[in-house]
Order: structure tokens, then C-alpha cells, then sequence
């Protein structure tokens, strides 16, 4: 789904004067949590959202194997998973869109050509190629190094989910992380051919050498839009909120689209309001001035 420009006003009256019931979205990584790590407040907020009415789900690039208790403990009426490939509300799964079996094998070749470093991401589980397990290990851990308190839990929650093996023809993968490429992702998307589209990793830091590769046509914009058809929550009665280059259409798409302070250009260009990163637990502040918490 493309982005759209909003047609209509958000609705940022009180649920507690009008009754209006709304669905957020949240974003996990950049936003829910600062490097896998869930703020208590983080936590508090969701609460007490649905404790007042209103639906909250995480809207996340992850698959569900790679969501540990540590970041569902706050409880969720649902989530959107695999940048909008999985929809899963209430135990009932609404979307479960995988690659097609020439464009998986596709994929696969392509980044064995020039050993990448590599996961497929499925919602059972995830995995990566036995010549690239120690090099993702490097990777991960010196990226969750960076979190506040110095400690891996972040990358323990990926890393304790792997499956490594050798073939992959079996596994039914929803998205693909790249971590490194010997070549640049444009090129991996044009050897790949028909039916694929990157953006950037939200874990990788390899600039255009690491990227996530997706199902073109299929953005996290679908799986809001698939969780306000079961709810039946009106457009401008939703709120997105993110900091990545795969909450582009989601943000557009919302009522109102709320951007982590310091995201990229062409997402603060196109958000409504902005909130604080989750180390300064933003989300507390940002529920509050929309009435969400009261």
C-alpha cells in the first residue's frame, strides 16, 4: 500500500467526553523499545490505554519469532508483524503472506552468490545460513552493545531464535534482514528480479550494504488497514507511531501519524506530532497529550 494524504481532520478529542474508541499502532524498535529493552513507562502507557478502551497493537518489521515476552509482557489487543505480512488480533490470524515459492528461491541464490549475511524471517522461526551464524553474532552483538546498560539482551532474543541449517527450500520465509552484502542492496534487488523491494535495516548499520527485503505492494499501511476492517475503527480514529523507513506508509496512512524525534527527513516531513525516543520514554507523553491514558 502507498502512502495517502490524509483526507480528513484527525479526531483528537478525549475518549473520555466522546466514547471514541482508537487503534494504535506501535512501531517496536526506535519506539516501543531502545534497543530490545521495553521503558517501564513504555509499559504503563499501554496499559492504561486499554484499560481506557481503546486497541493497541505493535506494528512491527519483526516476524512474531523474533518478539520475546520481554516486549509482549505489556499485553496487546494484537500485532502486525513482518512489516505488514502477518496480522494477528486477538489469537486470530487475519494475514499470513509469505514469499512465493520462485521468489524465495530467487532470494536465497542471490545473496548465496556473494555470501551475505543474512536471516529469513518466518513466524515460527528464523534463520540463517551455517557460513554466516558468526558473523550475524558479531553483528548483533556489537549493535545491542550500544544500549544503555551495555548488556546483549537484544541480541539474546534474536540469537536464541535461530535455526541453522543448509537448506532453505522448506522454509516459508515472510521477510529476509540483511546484516551484510558484498554488494549493494540495489544490485541484490535487480539480480532478484520481478516481485522484490528493500528498505533500510532498522538493526544493521551497513548503510546501502544491509537492508530488509520485502514482497513489493505490501507495507505495514496493510495490516492497519486489515486491523480497522475487524475492529471497525474509522481511519481518523487511528494513531502510527514510528521512527524507520518501513513506517513510511503507516504514518501517512493514520489519522494521525506520530514520528520519533531525530527520524529521517521524509518522515518528519509527514507526521503530525512527534514524541520523544523511548530512552526519554516518549510514548508516555505522547498518549497523554492525545487523552489516550485518562
Amino acid at each position: 500500500m502507498s502512502p495517502e494524504p490524509k483526507t480528513s481532520e484527525p479526531n483528537t478529542s478525549e475518549p473520555g467526553t466522546t466514547g471514541t474508541v482508537r487503534a494504535v499502532f506501535l512501531d517496536v524498535d526506535g519506539t516501543y523499545a531502545d534497543f530490545g529493552i521495553v521503558p517501564e513507562g513504555h509499559v504503563r502507557a499501554v496499559r492504561a490505554a486499554r484499560e481506557a478502551g481503546h486497541r493497541v497493537l505493535l506494528c512491527t518489521g519483526r516476524p512474531v519469532s523474533m518478539l520475546p515476552q520481554s516486549i509482549l509482557g505489556a499485553g496487546f489487543d494484537g500485532l502486525v508483524a513482518s512489516a505488514g505480512a502477518y496480522v494477528e488480533v486477538e489469537g486470530e490470524v487475519l494475514v499470513d503472506r509469505r514469499f512465493p515459492a520462485d521468489l524465495a528461491a530467487r532470494t536465497v541464490a542471490a545473496l548465496d552468490a556473494h555470501d551475505a549475511v543474512y536471516i529469513l524471517e518466518a513466524q515460527e522461526s528464523i534463520h540463517v545460513p551455517p557460513t554466516a551464524s558468526e558473523r550475524l553474532r558479531t553483528i548483533l552483538e556489537e549493535h545491542f552493545r550500544h544500549a544503555r546498560d551495555g548488556q546483549l539482551a537484544g541480541s539474546s532474543a534474536i540469537l536464541d531464535s535461530l535455526r541453522s541449517g543448509d537448506d532453505f527450500a522448506a522454509v516459508r520465509f515472510a521477510k529476509v534482514s540483511v546484516f551484510d552484502s558484498p554488494v549493494a542492496m540495489d544490485r541484490l534487488v535487480e539480480e532478484i528480479g520481478e516481485g522484490i523491494d528493500v528498505v533500510a535495516n532498522s538493526i544493521a548499520d551497513e548503510g546501502g550494504h544491509a537492508g530488509e527485503l520485502f514482497q513489493r505492494g505490501i507495507s505495514k499501511a496493510d495490516g492497519v488497514a486489515s486491523v480497522m476492517a475487524h475492529f471497525g475503527i474509522a481511519r481518523e480514529d487511528t494513531v502510527a507511531v514510528g521512527d524507520g523507513a518501513n513506517d513510511l506508509e503507516m504514518i501517512a496512512f493514520a489519522g494521525i501519524g506520530i514520528v520519533i524525534e531525530g527520524s529521517a527527513p521524509e518522515l518528519m516531513a509527514i507526521a503530525d506530532r512527534t514524541a520523544a525516543p523511548p530512552q526519554q520514554e516518549g510514548l508516555v507523553a505522547a498518549f497523554a497529550e492525545l487523552g489516550l491514558t485518562r
